[in-house]
């Protein structure tokens, strides 16, 4: 696998969309070249090269192209965006749009990401070793396609609305969630190993959501129905089942309605 360097020279005043860095565009090009892909500051388009340091060379595939992001890139949006292959490591923190619409490889971030991390996911894994923003693994506003597949892990806190129509995937949380967790979902898995706070899995058709520790306040759409003894992400132990939102219209399969499962660690 040949790795092409990045280094940021200066922070943008503006903030920069850079959605070139990936494996995707930068296969078969050089350093020269790389530099010379557009970006937008604002509404001016500029290069890559104005903003960073490129260094080595690309493979001659996505899968063969590894990018190390070297810096504070918490001013640049879009890393990563659609990639379907290779792997990319940000060294330090960036900003909004981390791996959106990801379809394949693996995206590495050192530090924290803004909103919109891992946004209408199809496949890949996303890696977030710092605290991730609002919207992660969500779907775009005013779309109802979120993460369709694919694993995002945070190590650090999440905020609000994570998993909005969520379709498939695995999201997990080893710190804590701010509301409005798994809004919409109709299938995938997140899993959240601090506290929640409220609206978790409101209005969620099908899916799973596990909380570790506690929830400031259940949806009233959620019905107690069993303790059952589970091994979640390495973890055994006991689990409350709840089934919900009980408000929604559910599909049924086999004649049983499908419902949406909110487990509560005990």
């Amino acid at each position: 696998m040949e790795t092409v360097t990045l280094t940021i020279k200066s922070q943008p005043v503006l903030f920069l969309e850079a959605d070139n860095i990936t494996p995707d565009v930068f296969a078969g090009k050089s350093a020269a070249d790389i530099a010379s892909l557009h970006a937008y500051e604002g509404r001016d388009q500029i290069t890559l090269g104005k903003y960073f340091d490129v260094a080595g060379k690309a493979g001659a595939t996505a899968a063969d192209t590894k990018i190390v992001v070297k810096g504070d890139v918490s001013r640049v949006k879009y890393i990563g965006m659609k990639m379907s292959a290779g792997e990319i490591l940000v060294e330090k923190s960036a900003d909004m749009y981390v791996g959106g619409w990801m379809q394949g490889g693996k995206l590495t971030v050192k530090g924290n990401v803004d909103a919109f991390a891992g946004l209408g996911m199809q496949n890949g894994e996303l890696i977030i070793e710092g605290n991730a923003g609002n919207y992660l693994g969500a779907a775009y506003r005013g779309d109802w396609r979120g993460m369709q597949a694919g694993v995002i892990r945070v190590k650090g806190n999440a905020g609000s609305d994570i998993g909005t129509f969520m379709n498939g995937g695995t999201i997990i949380v080893e710190g804590n969630v701010d509301v409005h967790v798994g809004t919409h979902a109709e299938g995938g898995k997140i899993i959240v190993k601090g506290n929640g706070k409220s609206k978790i899995g409101g209005q969620m058709v099908e899916g799973e959501i596990y909380v570790f520790g506690t929830i400031d306040v259940m949806m009233p759409g959620y019905k107690y129905i069993e303790d059952v003894d589970l091994e979640v992400d390495g973890v055994k132990g006991k689990f409350a089942l709840y089934h919900g939102d009980l408000g929604e219209r559910h599909p049924k399969r086999k004649g049983q309605i499908v419902y949406g499962k909110l487990y509560q660690k005990i």
